[in-house]
């Protein structure tokens, strides 16, 4: 059970009235990954930042990272105990229903990234570093898998761990274990082929990551607690690592692990989620994306920020031990966060990701 507070519950909508826009589907972790959650859920974000509880979307097991279709009313889930990636279609107000059957996936599936055309999605498992392709149908349903080339560093173990589509099309990997960025090419009916790949500090651990609006790639460091700064080369599309800042203003503290990385609509500011101390570090970036500097750090409100959100001016924080999602008010200008503005309790919840984009173009647009 979730229940919504400080929020005025007679200015929710029914549910039947609430437009994808306005839909904020969540993982979590359910018993077979120890986890209190039981499937993917779905709240409502209202305009002036309130998130509601709506409800149970579809019961699945541990459906631990979540992407949205770019036009269909589609999510896909990995089930990280089960090795499966599924996709599921809207029906009724806020329900989802399984839209074929699970599909494979590797050891310990983490995470899933959408083509923004909706050609394909990719799969990355921690567990034994698969790298794995789906192509999609033009409903959006799962049609082919494809394996990608394993990492093949040797004397420690490969950890695949997130997938990012580039502004050319390409996508790039993180390797947590083999301490790598792959950047791969996609070709229609055989998946990805390797482009090139770069190789980060040993033991720094990449995790997330996003791509600026001035075409850089921040990294976050699950080890090292660090953002790497990896730009792309004009002349030959190869990325190189341009520094390493750290995540936060007052350093990495004992027992520390930097878990999500999200930056402001207009890419000011990013937001790195750190467990252990429970803060969210906010760092400036400048107007390229090539120069990243610690600016503060904030409580964020809860223990173990697994994961977080940030959209039209809000920053939602979700917390997968203490179990609920704390909302803060995000300045224009500073880019800071201000007093909690609400929090909704949701059992061990591990990602936040939008139904649809806002009508007006950017999800995370300033308001």
């Amino acid at each position: 059970m979730a229940t919504a507070r400080i929020a005025d519950a007679s200015s929710f909508p029914a549910p039947e009235d609430i437009p994808a826009h306005e839909l904020i589907w969540t993982g979590c972790y359910t018993n077979d990954g120890g986890g209190r959650g039981t499937g993917i859920g779905a709240l409502w974000a209202g305009a002036d930042g309130t998130l509601r509880w709506l409800g149970l979307a579809a019961a699945a097991d541990s459906p631990s990272f979540l992407a949205a279709h770019p036009t269909r009313d589609t999510v896909y889930a990995v089930g990280e105990a089960a090795r499966t990636v599924t996709a599921y279609r809207r029906s009724g107000d806020f329900g989802l229903e399984p839209a074929g059957r699970h599909w494979p996936a590797g050891d310990a599936a983490c995470h899933v990234a959408v083509d923004p055309q909706g050609r394909f999605l990719v799969v990355a498992c921690w567990g034994d570093g698969q790298v794995l392709l789906y192509e999609l149908d033009d409903d959006g349903g799962i049609s082919a898998r494809f394996a990608a080339a394993a990492s093949t560093l040797a004397g420690r173990p490969s950890r695949a761990h997130a997938s990012l589509m580039l502004d050319d099309g390409r996508v790039v990997t993180t390797d947590l274990g083999h301490d790598l960025l792959r950047v791969w090419n996609y070709v229609p009916g055989q998946g990805l082929r390797l482009d090139h790949e770069l190789a980060l500090p040993r033991d720094s651990g990449p995790r997330h990551l996003v791509q600026h609006p001035g075409g850089s790639v921040l990294v976050v460091t699950e080890y090292s607690v660090e953002v790497a700064v990896v730009q792309r080369s004009p002349e030959s599309g190869t990325f190189r690592l341009a520094g390493m800042v750290p995540a936060t203003a007052a350093g990495a503290l004992p027992g520390d692990s930097a878990a999500e990385i999200a930056l402001a609509a207009d890419g000011r500011h990013a937001y790195i989620g750190v467990r252990g101390s429970n803060r969210i570090g906010v760092l400036a970036v400048d107007a390229v994306g090539g120069t990243v500097r610690p600016v503060a750090d904030i409580p964020s409100g809860g223990d173990w920020p697994r994961h977080h959100l940030v959209r039209n001016g809000w920053l939602h924080v979700a917390h997968e031990r203490s179990g609920d999602v704390v909302t803060y008010r995000l300045d224009p200008e500073s880019g800071l966060p201000g007093e909690a503005a609400g929090r909704v309790d949701l059992a061990s919840p591990t990602a936040l990701v939008p139904a649809r984009d806002m009508p007006s173009s950017h999800s995370d647009q300033w308001t």
